[in-house]
């Protein structure tokens, strides 16, 4: 009897360390799959599950992703890509079909468990001229409609993450408490936070502070962090000591300027590139990540908002190889996992600062130990900046950039990593390295002490033409300059 009771004891104790160990209650992980060898989907699910993340956001309703999910009891935000918002605006038969097949489908006792609709992706984003304007908002009122009409409107909320620049404070007065819908779309953000708050739906909306520091250069780096040392600004009082709790309190009262500044927010995208400028850097990331982890698990909130419990989703899973770099080379490194699903740095999800690094992906197969350099022998050098070009046109160049971590590197090694970084995302196929001669497979490791020449990771298959053909070639025109200008003072 007293065994027993020591036993069950130990346990009691077990469990009381278990959820004091585990993540923020609040925390989720956006899962991007723009990569060229993407993690299959059971690892990634594997992974959410070996570090205790219980949200998961997509951007999308792919099936090997849902039946991963499926039966796991992660809550899901499954998304509508912009480019679906006209047909669902216009046709509600559209949307009621959309929610049978991407939704329905799927909510069943040991399905997937659906909590949020994304509509749209941060469709009023200046950068797109006004192209998804008119059909957002009525592609979420048919989307809730439907999922109303399903009879599952209860439990399943439609809403749209929206960049932060959907709201600003006037230039005579950049305080969070003069927070307002942009004027352009105030009328239209009005619309939308009424019927939200209707079905009773969050606000979801995107928040960066590394965009400050990348933007600005004249931002002040402490401000993007949650140290407190930065100096605060003050707000008729109230003192802000970081761009994240000011960003989101101008939210508030752009809210509440149009009688709603009680409505739940979700904060669906926040993180830290660690790669592709000089602020995005894995040191940075950490400590960034600390203090907004550190925040979750209290339960701080924001001076608007004090103690409150924020719903936030970390931007994002595992680094994307295959997206488009034109708002930036650091596009493709906000992994808080490499893209094989290794940890980049140490990370404590509880938010209790424990210097523990996130439980890698399992089973991770990788291709040869073998890379691509250039041919010590190689004579027509005339060639190389084409061949470099060629190479990072349908290949991740970005860590050559200025700032980045294989910056600085001789002419030899710019164009060892862009002929690798071809020959990986070809699955080392033998003429994916020859490049008229200038470059051969090799079995040394071309990596110095910050530049990693990686080894690609094994899917079963090539890359898909359609996400090959994604790669910018902005990267590619990057790369041949940094080479061209390093072959004219090196050679």
């Amino acid at each position: 009897m007293a065994a027993r009771l020591i036993a069950a004891a130990a346990l009691a104790v077990l469990a009381v360390l278990c959820c004091a160990a585990g993540p923020a209650t609040a925390l989720g992980m956006n899962w991007g799959t723009q990569a060229t060898h993407p993690l299959p989907p059971k690892a990634v699910v594997q992974v959410l599950q070996d570090n205790g993340i219980k949200k998961v956001k997509l951007f999308d309703t792919d099936p090997a992703a849902m039946s991963a999910l499926a039966g796991t009891g992660i809550e899901v935000m499954v998304a509508i890509p912009n480019n679906m918002l006209a047909g669902l605006a216009d046709d509600a038969g559209k949307a009621k079909d959309w929610v049978k097949r991407n939704v329905r489908r799927y909510d069943f006792d040991g399905g997937v468990t659906i909590k949020y609709v994304a509509v749209g992706n941060e469709p009023f984003l200046e950068s797109y001229n006004g192209s998804f304007i008119n059909v957002t908002f009525p592609a979420l009122e048919n989307i809730q409609n439907a999922l109303n009409n399903a009879g599952i409107g209860d439990r399943i909320k439609a809403t749209v993450p929206l960049n932060a620049d959907v709201y600003n404070s006037p230039k005579n007065n950049q305080v969070p408490s003069a927070g307002r819908f942009r004027s352009d779309i105030s009328g239209l953000m009005t619309d939308i936070v009424r019927f939200l708050a209707k079905n009773n739906a969050p606000f979801t909306v995107n928040i960066y502070p590394f965009l400050s520091l990348y933007l600005n250069d004249n931002f002040p780096l402490d401000y993007a962090f949650f140290d407190g040392t930065a100096t605060p600004v003050n707000d008729n009082g109230v003192l802000y000591t970081n761009v994240f709790d000011a960003n989101f309190d101008t939210l508030v009262a752009a809210l509440a300027a149009v009688g709603h500044g009680d409505l739940p927010i979700v904060v669906g995208e926040v993180g830290w590139p660690t790669d592709g400028d000089k602020h995005a850097k894995a040191s940075y990331a950490q400590r960034f990540y600390a203090g907004l982890l550190k925040r979750l698990a209290a339960n701080t909130g924001t001076p608007a908002r004090p103690n409150q419990y924020t719903e936030v989703y970390l931007f994002g899973l595992v680094d994307e190889d295959a997206k488009s770099v034109a708002p930036g080379n650091f596009e493709r490194h906000w992994g808080v996992l490499r893209y094989d699903g290794q940890p980049k740095f140490a990370m404590d999800l509880t938010g209790q600062g424990r210097n523990t690094m996130l439980v890698p992906a399992r089973g991770v197969r990788y291709l040869p130990r073998t890379w691509c350099a250039l041919n010590p022998n190689a004579k027509d050098l005339g060639k190389l900046g084409a061949n470099i070009d060629y190479a990072c046109t349908f290949a991740d160049c970005t860590p050559l950039g200025f700032g980045s971590t294989c910056n600085g590197m001789d002419v030899a090694g710019n164009a060892s990593y862009a002929f690798n970084a071809y020959y990986q995302v070809q699955n080392q196929k033998d003429e994916a390295c020859d490049f008229q001669g200038l470059a051969l497979p090799t079995e040394t490791d071309p990596s110095t002490a910050t530049c990693n020449f990686t080894i690609q990771i094994q899917t079963g298959a090539a890359a898909p033409a359609a996400v090959m053909a994604s790669l910018d070639r902005s990267a590619g025109a990057a790369a041949l300059v940094l080479a061209l200008l390093q072959l004219l003072v090196l050679w």
